[in-house]
């Protein structure tokens, strides 16, 4: 993420984890040496000692885990996004100096990819992201509730990948070079629109509680 203001820069951990929990379905962004290439995939950030690992899998039939890759690969996170009409700034009364603008809330993770063709892991991730998907369910669903025999003909199709990460940034674009009386009322008519609640509470709080 080469162009991050100051004013749209996150870098908290802590809100960056929190984004990833809540929009776990990332772009990975893989370049093979020849052509760049992009699969959507859920992924699970746990910390540990060494820091924040990405975990899930892909179809054994995909490539991705195949193909030898060049450097880092790229996570997305999000966005969460809605454009901003500059109709409801309430300086366009004063000056009409104003212009359209689309505001969103990303999270970029870059690591190195590990492949894990190994079914004792790849059934202890596929259970870690589905235990994390099913949290707060009042009837949460657990990989042990199918049938055995099916579970280990579903985890010869998969193969499990990580990403140790590298690098984990975030740009929360949420007019904050504007004045707080256009910001809420960009805020309101995102609102208005049925947007999404989250970008309008960030916008709301700047990003920063």
């Amino acid at each position: 993420m080469p162009y991050r203001p100051a004013h749209d820069a996150v870098d908290d951990p802590a809100v960056l984890l929190d984004f990833i929990a809540r929009h776990p379905l990332a772009t990975l962004v893989t370049h093979d040496g020849e052509t760049p290439d992009a699969d959507l995939l859920p992924l699970l950030a746990q910390q540990g000692g060494e820091g924040v690992e990405l975990i899930g899998h892909v179809a054994r039939a995909n490539e991705l885990w195949q193909r030898p890759q060049v450097g880092p690969v790229l996570a997305v996170f999000g966005p969460v996004d809605h454009y901003v009409s500059p109709t409801w700034y309430p300086s366009k009364a004063e000056h009409q100096r104003v212009v359209p603008t689309w505001n969103y809330l990303v999270v970029h993770a870059r690591g190195e990819l590990v492949v894990h063709d190994d079914r004792a892991w790849t059934r202890a991730a596929v259970a870690r992201l589905t235990n994390a998907m099913e949290s707060g369910r009042s009837q949460p669903w657990r990989v042990g509730m199918a049938p055995q025999e099916y579970v280990e003909e579903q985890l010869h199709e998969i193969v499990g990948i990580s990403i140790a990460v590298t690098s984990l940034v975030g740009k929360f674009k949420v007019s904050g070079k504007r004045s707080a009386a256009d910001r809420e009322g960009a805020a309101t008519g995102i609102a208005a629109d049925g947007g999404p609640e989250e970008l309008v509470t960030a916008m709301r709080l700047a990003w920063r509680p």
